[in-house]
């Protein structure tokens, strides 16, 4: 329950009994906002901790202290990381991509990158996305193509690497994972990382 106190600070009110004026209870493990794909480092006041030893990341992004010890109770808000009274948690953002999503990135990453350049100065190749040219007729030769709003429309990019691991990984077009929720299930706790 926040309050003021006489100095004009806003605090916390103590109803549930705390003996610290910062938290309630020991902190043993923190919620880290993401996917977590790892954590790059941690740093407790100036001390750098080891991974395995002294932390680990289970699923989903919780950050759990090792070796019966706690997280810190206060956290000094105003000082730079790595000064006393400080934890500093550096970690990446994203989940684990398989060998067919590097080459389906990558693809769709070097047809971008050839789309942005002028015609002349794209050396390497030309640009494969498709553009807004439905029907070319030439001497004789009519070649007609997908319209580019259909396929767009239908979540598919004109790429077939891209396209077909979209498809593998997402047959049904799904916006979103699907969830099941039970209030009786509790999911079990795994490790993610080291």
């Amino acid at each position: 329950m926040p309050y003021i106190d006489s100095g004009g600070v806003w605090r916390n009110a103590s109803v549930c009994g705390c003996k610290s004026s910062c938290s309630c209870g020991e902190l043993c493990e923190i919620d880290l906002p993401g996917p977590v794909y790892d954590v790059v480092e941690v740093n407790e006041g100036g001390q750098i901790l080891a991974a395995g030893l002294e932390y680990r990341l289970d699923a989903p992004g919780k950050l759990v202290r090792l070796g019966g010890e706690c997280w810190q109770k206060c956290q000094d808000m105003a000082a730079a990381p790595g000064e006393p009274n400080t934890l500093t948690v550096t970690y990446r953002w994203g989940l684990p991509l398989d060998e067919a999503a590097v080459a389906a990135v990558s693809e769709l990453t070097c047809q971008l990158i050839l789309a942005c350049l002028p015609a002349g100065t794209r050396g390497c190749g030309e640009c494969r996305l498709p553009g807004n040219v439905t029907r070319v007729v030439r001497r004789g030769v009519e070649l007609e193509m997908a319209d580019p709003t259909l396929i767009f429309a239908e979540g598919r990019t004109g790429l077939a690497t891209v396209d077909l691991w979209l498809r593998t990984v997402n047959p049904y077009g799904l916006t979103s994972p699907s969830r099941v929720y039970s209030p009786d299930y509790r999911r079990p706790r795994v490790t993610q990382w080291p």
